[in-house]
């Protein structure tokens, strides 16, 4: 069914690419050179459909790199949730296991108050523990 859409919008879209080629393949000259425009320093002759091609290639190429660069701060910080979560998970599995450990000895004891799962020394209330 992939394919199937792919070849959908693949097939037209080279249709009209070669329609476009064939009725745009005159020479143009395509100049470097902004003091001397009848006799280019720096230019090259090419195809028309060629020029107008590279720009649009050109032009994407420069969005895609534009929004990556401003989108830097979202992957960062999605990177930091991350670990965050995996720091959070790993915390979760030592209490589980100590929770266990703990109902198999009968007895339910909290973690020492200097041990890292302790946040201080309050509980949410602000009671003292």
């Amino acid at each position: 069914m992939r394919k199937f859409f792919s070849a959908l919008v693949i097939i037209p879209l080279a249709i009209v690419f070669v329609v476009f080629a064939v009725a745009n393949r005159h020479l143009v000259t395509v100049s470097f050179d902004p003091f001397n425009s009848s006799d280019p320093a720096v230019g090259a002759t090419l195809p028309l459909f060629v020029v107008i091609i590279l720009s649009a290639i050109l032009g994407v190429i420069a969005g895609g790199m534009a929004t990556w660069f401003r989108q830097g701060h979202w992957r960062r910080a999605a990177r930091q949730r991350e670990a965050d979560a995996q720091r959070a998970r790993a915390e979760l599995a030592d209490l589980r296991a100590h929770a266990a450990t703990a109902s198999r000895n009968g007895t339910q004891r909290l973690p020492a108050p200097g041990s890292p799962y302790m946040a201080g020394e309050r509980d949410k209330s602000g009671a003292t523990l």
